[in-house]
């Protein structure tokens, strides 16, 4: 039994064909785009962007967001190639597996729970963050206790009486996981529809801020555009670089979970209409979108509010905080902003639990996971099993993490991903020449050389804590593979059918 086997490209190609007893083929091209958009627009941009610019690089968080964007397109142009040319479930996991063989095939599937799982739970938190501003300066109601919204490693203490209060478990978090898990396994098509609605939400939620917030800049904000070099200790006495060079870098990998999501697109190949055609149009045009508004928005933002703004009373519910503070007779905007941002957020978690489940399935199928993960409902045709297994994991890091901590490791993780896919487009155009690719990355080796040394970058400024986290979850998964994937992949294992 190797460890280095190769899952034959045959193989995946005939499973891509089976279309009686798999998954049904419903998403169409725009379906895909609106995936894509629904993952990408949520916490990444409305809080991560101010996170990184309080802790990273001020204003220069659009330079930021130009680098981060840069990665995610090279790596972009080879999921297309890939995803167009090895049309299934699976995601970098299916690719790694063709191209790397079994281990590093199981290591990227471990990784990308760091992406998919641990990301909806990052977005679970700030949902949860959002529910409260909803509830106090829209319903005008009192919030959920701070003990049962909070993780127990979070605690608040109040600036006029002094009070400490202790988080125990953040249960809104818990709970919208909860009602997505169970949307998803009533079916894609109508996840996708859900989906569609709330997209277009988004997008114009998004164009208003922009738009009207731009009246509101004030140049003093945005001077100088790239701060001195510095060192910012947060409220968890974590150190980071602050203005210059390694600044941006900084806040490039934090507002690199802004981009999260197109590559989520390729996990549904399997349930897609046409997919040599539609997997890269859904790809590369979700992400062209969402770059052109990032930058708008991340220039608008820092330019209303201050970077001091950010680190005091505009932390998780920072948007809604700005208008609120700096654009005077626009609170219906703030009002909008926060219910759009709910439905947002759901839509968003909703792509990562998805993703995630689609990768536990091929995991299932290959033998790597215990089989029940690759078990369909009988009536939804859906990997109920594997959402139901999600939904614990989902929730229990929603409930007892607090969201900066996942949203790094989410960062971390998928750019790890990210840089084995493009070493893979490298690796398969040397071993099999002859497969046909409806779309071909342009000048290879050159483009994906440049996107893993724009992710490894990224991964560099995200600090030494996070590769300690990275370098700790990934020793958990060899074990795992040693202990139980190595004994019952079919592939290593000619006796079990695969």
């Amino acid at each position: 039994m190797s460890i280095w086997k190769k899952k034959p490209l045959n193989l995946l190609l005939a499973e891509a064909t089976e279309s009686e007893k798999g998954l049904k083929r419903t998403l169409t091209a725009w379906s895909l785009i609106a995936l894509g958009i629904g993952a990408i627009i949520g916490a990444g941009l409305f809080v991560r962007t101010a996170m990184a610019a309080s802790q990273n690089a001020g204003p220069s968080v659009t330079i930021a967001f130009v680098l981060a964007a840069v990665g995610c397109a090279l790596a972009g142009l080879c999921y297309a190639e890939l995803s167009s040319s090895i049309p299934i479930s699976g995601s970098a996991y299916t690719y790694t597996y063709a191209t790397m063989g079994e281990l590093l095939a199981w290591i990227i599937g471990w990784d990308l729970i760091l992406e998919y799982a641990v990301g909806a739970a990052t977005v679970g938190i700030a949902w949860s963050e959002y529910l409260n501003n909803f509830l106090v300066n829209v319903l005008h109601l009192s919030p959920i206790p701070y003990s049962l919204s909070h993780s127990p490693f979070q605690h608040m203490t109040d600036p006029i009486t002094g009070v400490v209060s202790n988080g125990i478990i953040n249960l809104p978090a818990l709970f919208i996981v909860g009602i997505i898990s169970l949307l998803l396994i009533k079916g894609i098509q109508e996840s996708a529809f859900v989906n569609g609605i709330i997209v277009i939400v988004k997008v114009v939620i998004v164009i208003l801020i922009i738009v009207i917030g731009w009246h509101f800049i004030n140049p003093v904000n945005h001077t100088p555009y790239i701060p001195p070099s510095s060192i910012f200790t947060d409220e968890h006495g974590v150190n980071h670089n602050f203005g210059g060079f390694w600044g941006i870098v900084g806040a490039a990998g934090t507002v690199f979970f802004a981009f999260i999501g197109f590559d989520a697109v390729s996990t549904a190949a399997q349930e897609t209409k046409n997919p040599k055609r539609n997997m890269p149009i859904g790809i590369l045009g979700s992400l062209a979108v969402c770059t052109v508004l990032y930058i708008l928005f991340g220039h608008v933002l820092t330019g209303v509010a201050s970077v001091e703004d950010f680190r005091t009373g505009g932390k998780e519910a920072s948007v809604a905080f700005a208008i609120n503070e700096h654009m005077p007779g626009f609170k219906w905007l703030a009002d909008f902003v926060t219910v759009a941002i709910l439905a947002g957020f759901s839509s968003v978690i909703l792509v990562m639990l998805l993703g995630q489940s689609r990768v536990f399935y091929a995991m299932g199928k290959d033998g790597m996971l215990p089989s029940f993960f690759s078990d369909l409902h009988s009536k939804f045709q859906t990997p109920y099993k594997a959402n139901l297994v999600i939904l614990i994991i989902v929730g229990l890091f929603a409930a007892f993490i607090p969201g900066d901590i996942v949203g790094d490791m989410t960062s971390i993780g998928t750019l790890f991903a990210f840089v084995l896919v493009c070493i893979a487009v490298i690796v398969l155009r040397k071993t099999n020449p002859e497969l046909k690719r409806e779309f071909r990355t342009p000048w290879v080796p050159f483009i994906p050389i440049l996107g893993i040394l724009a992710c490894l970058l990224m991964m560099v400024g995200l600090g030494w804590t996070n590769w300690l986290r990275l370098f700790a979850w990934m020793a958990i998964g060899i074990v795992i593979y040693f202990v139980y994937s190595k004994k019952n992949s079919k592939l290593n294992n000619p006796d079990k059918e695969i």
